[in-house]
């Protein structure tokens, strides 16, 4: 009877929904970056490696010093947004929280902690036992208090927006639909619901809710109940559905978050199933308006003439072993060689979509940006200076093992164990490496000669 009690914390309810308030990259707090550059990373999953490898970078981001703007400062301060899945939502929501404190306390609190041996001590407890034995709680609600206390501090998205940026985007999957949600006011607000009043510690939780081990993260749809209407790209897209594909399936999933009746809840597992690398999501954050140049125009970003995503990608080695035996396969055995299928051919093809979303957005930013100067001259009747116009560029930087010329080096790194547990030498190595991978970037030395 006891353990039939326990429930866990639900969702807020949000009575009005306003498109202008709230927890979204068009109120970023951006007072204190350029308007020139905009920077986005994206930390990958993969326990506590790659929780260390995107440590690496950070720390690496803050000792670059860039003179832009007329201001000198470290590369670090002109992170706009995190995009992050899994073991990397550790490391992305501990720095929206509180920020370069990450570099005094968050290695012995986090990176070198044997976080994997105390979740499962964490089950030991009597009241814990009938705790679990509830049908409203379960293991991920338990890791989700393990985390708050460990780390994050009853922090809020609130308290990551009080802070004035970066914005940290933490993907899960929605297990129904097998899409990445990602906590937003944009996503919460088809819910009918205010993220930010949502603990962080629930949204790494559901964001490394790895299936079989862990439990959902559950929300509930309040859908239809704050005069939520949905943004005209939807609209537009289930009308046009010939346009996009894949922009048309955006518009199916959002769309049956606004009936509650058939959907009255979601249930939410590990990001890495719908996305590994968390780039997806900050792509489509970025390009909100469904066409890159009014997305930048509604997001403040029109005077924008660098775009920067360091995509930091912790992958590991696929399984071999099983081509060695004859035997019949064990199920764990075909479970961790499967798991990583789609980890590996969709980060592949993530990366090489982007890399074609960034040549096409370069053209229409310069032809729409450059049209709309002339327009604006010919209105003045003046001779306006239209050659910064086309003045854009695209910059894709990858953080990961491949990079490394050493076969044993490279093959050290990708076979570290996907867990919450290193020991203290490998997390030192990994945030070295990644240090080491960043700075020898062609892309990131473009970048930085980019930037002189």
């Amino acid at each position: 009877m006891a353990g039939g009690c326990a429930h866990y914390p639900a969702n807020s309810f949000l009575k009005e929904c306003s498109p202008h308030k709230g927890y979204r990259l068009k109120n970023l707090g951006q007072d204190n970056k350029s308007d020139s550059l905009l920077l986005f990373l994206t930390f990958s999953g993969g326990g506590t490696r790659a929780a260390s490898l995107a440590y690496g970078v950070l720390e690496e981001l803050a000792r670059t010093e860039i003179f832009l703007e007329g201001r000198k400062h470290s590369l670090l301060d002109e992170v706009d947004a995190i995009s992050s899945v899994s073991g990397g939502s550790f490391t992305a929501a501990y720095y929206g929280l509180f920020g370069r404190r990450i570099f005094e306390d968050f290695t012995s609190r986090f990176l070198k902690r044997n976080v994997q041996r105390e979740l499962f001590e964490e089950t030991i407890p009597l009241d814990n036992w009938f705790r679990l034995l509830s049908a409203n709680f379960g293991r991920s609600d338990l890791a989700a208090e393990y985390y708050d206390q460990l780390l994050f501090e009853g922090g809020t998205f609130g308290d990551i927006e009080a802070r004035g940026g970066p914005l940290i985007f933490v993907n899960a999957t929605d297990l129904t639909l097998g899409t990445y949600f990602t906590f937003t006011q944009e996503m919460f607000d088809a819910l009918c619901s205010d993220v930010s009043r949502f603990p962080v510690a629930r949204a790494v939780a559901a964001s490394s809710a790895v299936p079989l081990l862990l439990s959902p993260i559950t929300l509930y749809n309040y859908a239809g109940s704050c005069n939520y209407q949905a943004p005209a790209w939807v609209q537009k897209t289930l009308q046009e559905p010939a346009v996009s594909r894949r922009r048309l399936q955006q518009a199916v999933h959002l769309k049956s978050y606004m009936d509650a009746q058939k959907k009255p809840y979601i249930h939410l597992i590990d990001g890495g199933i719908a996305d590994n690398l968390g780039l997806r999501a900050a792509v489509d954050q970025m390009n909100v308006k469904g066409d890159i140049w009014p997305s930048l125009q509604y997001l403040g970003w029109g005077n924008i003439r660098k775009v920067v995503f360091i995509l930091v990608n912790a992958e590991t080695e696929p399984d071999s072993q099983p081509d060695q035996v004859e035997r019949t396969l064990r199920s764990g055995r075909v479970l961790k060689s499967a798991t990583h299928i789609p980890f590996s051919r969709y980060n592949f093809e993530t990366v090489e979509l982007v890399k074609e979303y960034f040549k096409q957005w370069e053209e229409e930013i310069r032809s729409q940006r450059c049209s709309a100067s002339k327009n604006l001259a010919r209105a003045d009747s003046t001779s306006l200076e239209l050659d910064s116009c086309s003045d854009i560029q695209f910059y894709l930087v990858e953080v990961d093992f491949d990079a490394l010329p050493d076969k044993l080096e490279r093959s050290y790194f990708k076979g570290l164990p996907t867990s919450f547990y290193l020991r203290p030498e490998a997390v030192d190595r990994l945030r070295n490496v990644a240090r080491r991978i960043l700075t020898q970037s062609p892309e990131f030395q473009r970048l930085l000669r980019d930037l002189q």
